[in-house]
């Protein structure tokens, strides 16, 4: 048999896919926000079923304490400091040839999820915040794409599928964020492979039934897990809420907050992230030669690292910036002015 044909024998074996649904997955494009622990599994699973295109966007850099549950990542990565986005395209580049894969070294922000997400036909939630989430929901909604939510932290995950004006979207189940200090997050409990992979299994599931066009397929369920507890839990998704601000009233709180800056606490790492609400580039050389005298800098094309007392500051090209050694986003706005500039 040819490699070409042989790659995705088991996968068009399966009847509910064979070589219709597998010459769909093939003209898809799928996008993943964020490259952590659900987004590499989410990112390996649709380069190996042989979706079309791949746009893996993140905003953060690979370290040592991801590769306890980050698949895609190697040693190497994380001594170099590669952006999670280039590291992970590298990889899969070497899983799977056929598949376009477009590592996006971004934030998504209000000001570029309609960019990221124009040309996308699913959106798959690998993020570690409901900020995040809930920007993605707006602009799944506003634009009728669908998108797949899921989360994870110690042993527990929850995962639902949302189709926009279809089924409830996340403010339908979640109208409000969660306030700061009263959920567990990864840096606080902690958080075991096994739930990540089984959260991930089930949004890849749900995707190709998506890409596959088998909408009768879908669970239409929010599911939780506790691996360790050894529950479960389907809550069976009815109606949109009637007073859901953005499937029912089209207005969309968090893509359209564009003022300031966007500012988010990094799960597990003690560190904020700030980013700029203007478009920027930012000279490595330049900032490197200023920051010199204040501490150790190094810099490659993709990022600056500068580290001066108990803080360590990672710069992108955008100007977005990872502020280590704090999780106070008003002193990470300080170091950032301070040395970025406002």
């Amino acid at each position: 048999m040819h490699r070409a044909d042989s790659r995705y024998s088991r996968q068009t074996r399966f009847a509910p896919l064979g070589e219709d649904g597998q010459a769909k997955i093939r003209a898809a494009r799928v996008a993943i926000v964020g490259c952590g622990a659900l987004g590499t599994v989410q990112a390996e699973a649709m380069a190996r079923a042989g979706v079309g295109r791949l746009r893996l966007i993140d905003r953060d850099f690979v370290e040592w304490s991801n590769l306890q549950r980050q698949f895609l990542f190697e040693e190497a990565d994380a001594a170099e400091g590669l952006p999670k986005a280039v590291a992970a395209a590298r990889r899969l580049a070497r899983v799977n040839s056929e598949v376009v894969v477009e590592p996006m070294v971004a934030d998504l922000t209000p000001a570029n999820a309609a960019d990221l997400f124009e040309d996308i036909d699913l959106i798959l939630d690998g993020t570690d915040n409901f900020e995040t989430r809930f920007l993605i929901n707006d602009a799944a909604v506003k634009s009728g794409k669908t998108w797949i939510y899921g989360a994870a932290v110690s042993s527990y995950g929850a995962q639902m599928t949302i189709r926009p004006r279809v089924t409830p979207c996340l403010r339908c189940v979640f109208p409000e964020m969660p306030a700061p200090g009263t959920s567990p997050t990864c840096d606080t409990a902690g958080v075991i492979l096994p739930i990540i992979a089984q959260i991930a299994a089930h949004q890849v599931a749900e995707a190709l039934k998506i890409l596959t066009h088998q909408f009768e397929k879908l669970h239409g369920s929010l599911l939780q897990f506790d691996l360790w507890q050894n529950t479960s839990i389907r809550l069976r998704l009815r109606e949109r809420s009637e007073d859901c601000p953005a499937c029912r009233q089209g207005r969309y709180d968090f893509l359209t907050a564009r003022g300031g800056q966007f500012v988010t606490t990094l799960c597990g790492r003690n560190a904020v992230q700030i980013s700029p609400s203007t478009d920027a580039q930012v000279d490595f050389e330049e900032l490197a030669g200023r920051m010199r005298d204040a501490g150790e800098v190094s810099y490659n094309r993709f990022l600056l690292k500068f580290k001066s007392g108990e803080h360590e500051i990672t710069v992108f090209p955008d100007a977005r910036c990872i502020i280590k050694g704090t999780d106070d986003p008003n002193v990470a706005r300080s170091i950032y002015a301070r040395y970025i500039g406002a």
